[in-house]
This record gives structure tokens, sequence and C-alpha cells, in this order.
């Protein structure tokens, strides 16, 4: 007998067929119906979860009675109750790895696009205001050359610093909890407290997960400590940095730019950010790539059914659950 997987965001049709063939599938709002009500109604049945974007917890699962396993579609796992998932006995996977490329992509882009004024030199250019060479004032900074800092240097912040170093000539300084040898060797990459990072480095980069401890990481104070003609770029999660003083300190030009994937609320229709020019802001698509994300869902499938069959998943954020 097939086990019943609940999905909780849309799948692209390649999933849908892959995962028809081995379990039963109950994909709400796909007949337009309300899909909340239909996801309710189909929980307590689940053996297994497949999705992104949905906040999974205590009162969300309490009647999911067969649920075995919750295997996302990302590498962040901030929207899910790990405490409870493994007091329950179910196993949480996630995607890690694949979008490591692709963020770091994005995250060089938004670096220059911040730099060098794209976005906003871009709509005064269709505003029909290039009518004569353009001024120092419109003048964006160089990238090569500058001093990169990044916080957090796992598998996407270790990306970029590559971009950086090798195709640029930066040089890399970071801050985390571990010192990086290897990377240290390979890019000449230097430690630094996140103090000493933040008032030494042209370009900030933010890359740490979200968790108790880097929640407003970057505050009033630690602002307060970059460059004059910084620029900070976030990729993270939007709540690790406080976004009102990111917000005051943009305005009052305390640092020179930001380039921001994320935000404390998502999605966002307005905020402050928007109508300041010297923000480069992107809609949290660090991983939309139509590659990488067929990529994660081949992954967090491959998750799925092996959680199903009894088997170990590759990638297990709660490995106690399974030890158990």
């Amino acid at each position: 007998m097939k086990k019943t997987v609940l999905a909780f965001s849309r799948l692209a049709p390649s999933i849908v067929e892959r995962l028809q063939e081995q379990v039963e599938l109950i994909i709400p709002g796909a007949d337009g119906g309300d899909l909340n009500a239909q996801f309710a109604a189909a929980l307590p049945r689940a053996h297994g979860l497949l999705g992104v974007g949905r906040r999974l917890g205590r009162d969300s699962l309490a009647t999911a009675e067969s649920l075995e396993v919750v295997s996302s579609i990302s590498v962040g796992y901030d929207n899910y109750d790990v405490d409870y998932l493994s007091e329950r006995g179910i196993l949480l996977t996630n995607t890690p790895d694949v979008l490591t490329e692709s963020t770091a992509d994005l995250a060089f882009a938004l670096l220059m696009s911040a730099a060098r004024r794209v976005a906003e030199l871009d709509a005064w250019t269709r505003a029909g205001n290039w009518t004569r060479t353009l001024g120092p004032e419109l003048f964006g900074s160089d990238v090569h050359g500058k001093t990169l800092g990044i916080v957090g240097l796992g598998n996407i912040g270790a990306a970029i610093a590559r971009r950086g170093h090798l195709g640029f000539g930066m040089p890399v300084l970071y801050s985390g909890n571990s010192r990086k040898p290897a990377l240290e060797q390979q890019l000449g990459a230097q430690y630094r407290s996140l103090e000493a990072l933040l008032a030494e480095a042209d370009f900030v980069c933010i890359v740490v997960p979200l968790s108790a401890q880097t929640r407003q990481l970057i505050g009033r104070r630690e602002l307060a400590l970059m460059k004059p003609g910084a620029i900070l770029v976030n990729i993270a999660r939007g709540a690790v940095i406080d976004e009102a003083a990111l917000t005051d300190a943009l305005q009052r030009r305390q640092i020179r730019g930001a380039g921001l994937d994320v935000y404390e609320q998502e999605p966002l229709a307005t905020s402050p950010l928007f109508q300041l020019p010297n923000v480069v802001c992107l809609p949290h698509i660090g991983s939309a790539t139509h590659e990488t994300r067929q990529a994660m869902a081949d992954r967090a499938v491959d998750n799925l059914l092996a959680a199903l069959a009894g088997e170990r998943p590759r990638d297990l954020v709660n490995p106690q659950v399974w030890r158990a």
C-alpha cells in the first residue's frame, strides 16, 4: 500500500509525475479549492510532507498523527520547529549544497549592482534623464581590489569569497564560529571578529543561518562600525538585520548602499527601503533559477522517499531522531 505525501507548496510537473509513481500524492489547491482547508483535511493521513514556505510546528501539526518526515525544498529550516519535530520522532530534511553556486552568483550580482548603482541608473535612464554626460554625483564605486567581508564562511560564503578573490582580486575577511584553515590558505582569507570585519570591509556579505544567536546580528551599533562608503549585502534571512536600523543608516547615508534579497517580513509589498535609491531590492530569489530549483526539488524527493522507505535520508537536519 502506497504511503501518502502531502505537498505544501507548488511542485513542478516532473516532480509530480515522479512522486505519483511511488506514493499517493495530495496537492492542496490543485482544483482551485481552498488550499489551507484542503491541507488541514489531508494532514491526519499524511506520512510525508514536501514543500517550502509554510511554518510547521506544534499547533499546525497537532493532527498529523501518521507523519514520519518533513522534506523541505530549501537549505534554511527556520520555518520548522525542529525541537517539536524531534520530540515527535519526525525526520526533517533539507537541500544543502544544491543552491550554493546560484546563491553566490546572486550575492555578487547584488554587490555589483549596488556598487555601480545599476538599478538606480537604469531607472534614471528610462526616465529620460540622460541628456548630458554623467557627473560625479552619479558615479559608482569600484569592486576590484576592494576588501570583501563575509559574515558566515560556510559553503555559500566560500563560493562568494572565491568569486571576489579569484575574479576581482579582493582581499577576503571573514567572521564566524570557527576558523577555516583551508580557505585561509587557498584564498588568503583572514579571520576577524565581527566588529573588526565591519570596520575594515568595503563590502559586507551576510551569509549566516537565522538562529537565536544571529537574529538582529546587525543593528545600529554594528552599522555604525561600517565605513561610510561600505555596501551591505544580505542573502541570508531578513531578521539577521535590524531593518529599521538599516533603513535609517541608508537614509542618512551612514553607509553607501545595500543589496537585499531577504526581509524581516516576506512577501513584502511596501517598505521604506523600496523608496531609497541606494538600495537594490530583490524578492528572495537566491536559488530562483530553473536549474537550481529543479535540483533542489529532486534532492528533496530523494530525501522524502528514502525516509518513507525506512532508509536514512542524505540530508537530515535532526539526525538524533534517526539514531533514536
